[in-house]
């Protein structure tokens, strides 16, 4: 069980004391259950009157007949100086230590589980968030959002449920099993062959039966992850089902693939629950076979195998029924949550193309200019960018126009390294960013998008989000910059207003000037604005964009634009078109050129 191993790593090292506890207590609970079980035999003895007496300590040989020794000893004592009764009473009391010692160890052993279990599956949530963290943009290109919720939420909760918890069993019933196996075969071996050849015959019928299970598990696992996918689809998009009376479609999506992930798990269930009954028929027929061959070696009297130790040996074979059950439920469990961890491992175990270099070059600031050196970068297949060669001076604003799909935001993603140039290279006052950590790479800009990308939290913790210990006057001050401060003061708890998931609870110009004012209190060096203004109303766009013109002066800029109107004081405007750059200059230069740029500014004056 391959994906078994993975959950092990997470035991071992870090809880291997408690582990070694619970391994250690359950010892001593199975020791302890033993002798008490092994007390019938003395007490049937005492009570048919079979018991042999024993009036001086023998010389003995091992622990086993040291202490039966000194049990029959103190047994025979007992009842030659107290009668009968009086024996009976001391095997009781005896009985009931034993018990009360077994139930301790086995609290023990669990109390010493608990933070095992726990902290395996806090473990693993966070080493998968984590992941999700680092893993680039590219990545989840290729996945379902839907998916990777399924997997961080229900896979994760199925680890817990079937395999962390069935840990236990795997390492609390061998014990059972091997302790009560050697007493048994202690007690009679020819009895105990038919135990030991017919625990494999079970083992293998119910292996059978699990591997079929896993199948069926990953099946429904991944069916789940499409299930939250239609969910999330949903809920992103519900304007536009109503709008477009799609109700009834959206329905039947749902409800087919709800359908077919129902289907998997009754099958999933139905095999499961099978289990059951099959580990108690194989448990009952071995049991009968125990108890026929038994009772034939009592009436041949084979071995002086007496009534009373086919008894015994039946109560101590009894107990090893239980732990083989849960066994072979945790076995039937871990095969299920195996299918959960392989879709996690997927995800913990995904390469990470996009990383620092082992040494990297410290960079602190931002002194002379960034250049894009003969750079291609393709996606997949097809070069999006196909050698672009630009240099941004420090303090100076260049624009980037150009039709859509011409590669204007891959342009700008390359600059921070949310993707990697495929050919060529970016410098930051010559040294290539990929020789830079992206911690202090990512430092020296903030972030405009054209989408507005905010948390379901108060508006001060949007705006100072990834700024340490932000003062209440900074976040303001940076606000107001943003043309923010008054429609702030205006909502119910002003800067501790929840503004709902992905800032629903506001309008789009609000959103964005939220979006503006977290880059503004970050004080970059270097700003990227993606379409900045794009969701403002114009009144709110001629406020923000005097606010940035402002914020530029003294910051160098790469701004994206499709509204030329926002661009024409920029330092240097960039046309791209199919991945190059096609004409540059200022807005006068290009104007005068009458190429790309001036039948895209006399279209838009036509609008």
């Amino acid at each position: 069980m391959k994906g078994f191993n993975v959950i092990l790593k997470y035991i071992f090292p870090k809880y291997t004391v408690n582990a070694s506890f619970y391994f250690v207590f359950n010892i001593l609970s199975t020791i302890f259950g033993l002798c008490s079980i092994m007390l019938i035999m003395p007490f049937l003895n005492v009570l048919f009157g079979n018991t042999q007496l024993v009036t001086e300590m023998a010389g003995y040989s091992g622990v086993k007949d040291a202490i039966m020794a000194h049990f029959n000893f103190y047994l025979s004592k007992v009842i030659i100086e107290n009668g009968a009764h009086k024996a009976l009473l001391f095997i009781s009391m005896f009985f009931v230590i034993t018990s009360f010692f077994k139930a301790m160890f086995h609290y023990l052993a669990k109390y010493f589980m608990v933070p095992v279990s726990s902290g395996v599956v806090r473990d693993i949530r966070k080493t998968m968030y984590g992941k999700i963290i680092r893993l680039p943009l590219s990545y989840y290109s290729g996945e379902r959002k839907g998916d990777i919720i399924s997997r961080m939420t229900s896979d994760v909760t199925e680890i817990e449920l079937s395999v962390v918890r069935s840990v236990e069993a795997f390492l609390k019933e061998p014990i059972t099993i091997i302790a009560y196996l050697v007493t048994l075969v202690a007690i009679s071996p020819k009895l105990s062959l038919f135990v030991l050849v017919l625990f494999p015959i079970s083992g293998l019928i119910i292996g059978k039966i699990g591997s079929s299970l896993r199948r069926k598990s990953v099946l429904a696992q991944n069916k789940l992850g499409d299930l939250i996918t239609k969910i999330e689809e949903t809920l992103g998009g519900l304007r536009i089902i109503k709008a477009f009376n799609a109700e009834a479609k959206s329905n039947k999506s749902f409800a087919d693939v709800n359908e077919d992930y129902t289907h998997l798990m009754i099958r999933m269930w139905r095999r499961r629950d099978l289990a059951v009954p099959v580990s108690e028929f194989l448990g009952v027929s071995v049991v009968v076979i125990v108890m026929w061959f038994g009772g034939s070696m009592v009436l041949n009297g084979t071995d002086g195998f007496s009534s009373e130790t086919l008894i015994t040996y039946l109560a101590i074979f009894s107990q090893i029924l239980g732990p083989a059950k849960s066994f072979t439920n945790a076995f039937y469990n871990i095969q299920k949550g195996l299918a959960a961890t392989d879709r996690i491992h997927k995800v913990t175990n995904a390469v990470e193309t996009i990383v620092d270099k082992s040494e990297t070059i410290s960079v602190e600031s931002f002194n002379k200019a960034i250049s894009y050196n003969n750079i291609q970068f393709k996606y997949e297949n097809d070069y999006v960018i196909k050698g672009i060669n630009l240099e941004v001076a420090i303090g100076k604003t260049v624009a980037l126009v150009g039709q859509s799909g011409s590669g204007k935001s891959t342009l700008v993603d390359l600059l921070p390294r949310f993707y990697d140039v495929t050919k060529g290279s970016i410098t930051i006052d010559g040294i290539d960013v990929r020789d830079i950590s992206m911690f202090q790479l990512r430092e020296l800009m903030g972030v405009v998008n054209q989408e507005s990308i905010l948390f379901n939290d108060t508006i001060f913790n949007n705006i100072s989000f990834g700024v340490e210990a932000a003062t209440q006057a900074q976040v303001e001050e940076a606000a107001k910059i943003a043309n923010a401060h008054e429609f702030i003061l205006e909502t119910p708890d002003a800067y501790q207003t929840l503004i709902g998931d992905r800032g629903s609870k506001l309008s789009g110009g609000q959103r964005q000037r939220i979006s503006i004012a977290r880059a503004v209190l970050a004080n970059p060096p270097i700003m990227i604005l993606d379409e900045a203004t794009s969701a403002l109303d114009t009144e709110s766009e001629k406020l923000v964009q005097e606010s940035l013109n402002r914020l530029m002066e003294n910051r160098t800029s790469i701004v994206i634009a499709h509204r030329l109107s926002t661009v024409i004081h920029a330092d240097l405007i960039c046309v791209l078109h199919e991945g190059e750059i096609a004409e540059q200059g200022t807005h006068k230069e290009l104007i005068n050129l009458n190429g790309y740029y001036k039948k895209l500014h006399d279209a838009q004056i036509f609008v």
